[in-house]
């Protein structure tokens, strides 16, 4: 070969370089999964952190989830809250949906992945809930740009494959939030390598959900003592409390952050 040439890839080789490098990336993370319930839409994830937050609000009716690099899908959430108040400022709050984010979330990644010397190592999830089930959206996005409308459920990051396969055994339309959350975290328990079941507490979980029977923002975490109570108790809530409720109101809740 003569001195000086560059090394040629191809077009297709270089794309499933990239796009292998970013599913490892994604794999390496804890999973998160996104599920309805009855009363509207509820995301969990496996994560020990009070401050890297894994699921986040954007907009009104709109959450944001994600696994793989922290600081690159913190990035896009910014941009996310970015886009939607500049939307809802310049027109009305209502032209702000997870369908318009989800849109322009796959134009930034699909120009990192073809343009950048390296993709981004993201999956998310952006969700609005609607005034009815029918009308509650989730969209699934991936390293490349590549857009799913999904119905029920989603599962992203390490041991997403069989964790979706549990959830098409078990979850089924109209469960109440105690019951997708006890279903959730059964399945993030679960040993990919075939092991015994570890024991998640909450402590060791990201929760929040998206009620559509709130009076204001719609979006809310579900703080551990609130959250153990869903777990443990014989009949789940269907709804969590609304945090226009005072801490008096909710026994061992603290005012939310969010």
């Amino acid at each position: 070969m003569t001195a000086g040439m560059p090394f040629y890839v191809s077009p297709e080789q270089l794309m499933k370089d990239r796009a292998d490098f970013a599913r490892k990336g994604i794999a390496r993370g804890r999973a998160v999964l996104v599920l309805a319930y009855d009363q509207g839409i509820a995301f969990v994830a496996e994560n020990p952190s009070r401050a890297l937050h894994k699921i986040s609000e954007i907009y009104d009716r709109i959450a944001f989830a994600a696994v793989g690099k922290y600081n690159e899908f913190e990035n896009l959430r910014v941009a996310g809250v970015r886009y939607a108040d500049l939307r809802g400022y310049s027109y009305d709050r209502s032209d702000v949906t997870a369908r318009g984010l989800a849109n322009a979330y796959a134009q930034t990644l699909g120009s990192v992945f073809t343009q950048e010397s390296k993709p981004y190592e993201v999956e998310i999830v952006v969700a609005e809930v609607g005034r009815a089930a029918p009308e509650d959206q989730i969209y699934r996005l991936t390293y490349d740009g590549s857009v799913a409308d999904e119905h029920g459920f989603v599962a992203m990051g390490g041991g997403a494959e069989q964790i979706e396969a549990g959830l098409k055994e078990r979850w089924q339309s109209g469960m109440s939030l105690g019951a997708v959350l006890a279903l959730a975290v059964s399945l993030l328990a679960k040993d990919p390598a075939g092991g015994e079941d570890r024991v998640l507490g909450a402590a060791q979980l990201e929760v929040a959900v998206l009620d559509r029977n709130r009076h204001r923002r719609l979006f809310r975490r579900i703080p551990g003592p609130l959250l153990e109570r869903l777990l443990s108790a014989d009949d789940p809530m269907q709804a969590v409390p609304d945090e226009d409720a005072t801490p008096e109101e909710i026994p061992g809740e603290a005012p939310s952050d969010e």
